[in-house]
């Protein structure tokens, strides 16, 4: 059975994505858009199924036809652990990436371990993958922090889960992340954007 790929992302919802970023919050949406419409053009060259889980139903993205759901409730670690019940090899991954490499997201999937990671520089991860998932997998994790891949790690091996750790990328979650994105090069609908 071929893995399941998940893409989480937010509604394009201005005000509500990418507030960081010190952009217009309109701005801020149409860049959100576009980032998400590259990371899911990109990954429909995996050999997987892909759905796309967003926070709050939208038609945004209409143009993939992609199976969508709706996020579960609680923290990431609640939404994480729910969407990797599905019984097979599951990878989700973030929507703040979209230069990550296709290859990156490969290795992830070709690693025997349990549990799979995918490091982004700022201390927490863009993807993970799972063949194996344990309910206190996530116990203890704090969200959007430098120490969020560590305590994942750390969570999983107490469940007694192994983990690997692929290649390191960045994500976009600060306008120094946003300015190295545009200097290496992305422009996916940059009129829309900038304009």
């Amino acid at each position: 059975m071929a893995p399941l790929v998940i893409l989480f992302a937010k509604a394009p919802v201005a005000g509500r994505v990418k507030t960081r970023l010190g952009l217009e919050a309109s701005r801020a949406a149409r860049l959100h858009e576009a980032m998400v419409r590259d990371t899911l053009a990109m990954l429909r060259a995996l050999d997987a199924e892909l759905e796309l889980h967003t926070d709050v139903a939208t038609d945004a993205w209409a143009e993939f036809a992609v199976p969508r759901k709706l996020q579960a409730a609680g923290d990431l670690g609640a939404r994480m652990l729910a969407a990797l019940e599905a019984g097979r090899q599951v990878m989700i991954v973030g929507s703040d990436a979209p230069t990550l490499p296709l290859g990156h997201l490969e290795w992830l999937l070709a690693l025997s371990a349990d549990v799979a990671l995918g490091p982004a520089e700022d201390g927490g991860y863009y993807a993970i993958s799972c063949r194996r998932i344990h309910q206190r997998m996530f116990a203890g994790v704090e969200w959007s922090t430098r120490r969020t891949l560590e305590q994942t790690v750390a969570a999983a091996e107490a469940c007694g889960l192994s983990v690997e750790l692929g290649p390191v990328w960045f994500d976009v979650d600060s306008p120094e992340d946003l300015a190295r994105l545009c200097a290496a090069g992305w422009r996916e609908g940059e009129s829309e954007i900038w304009d």
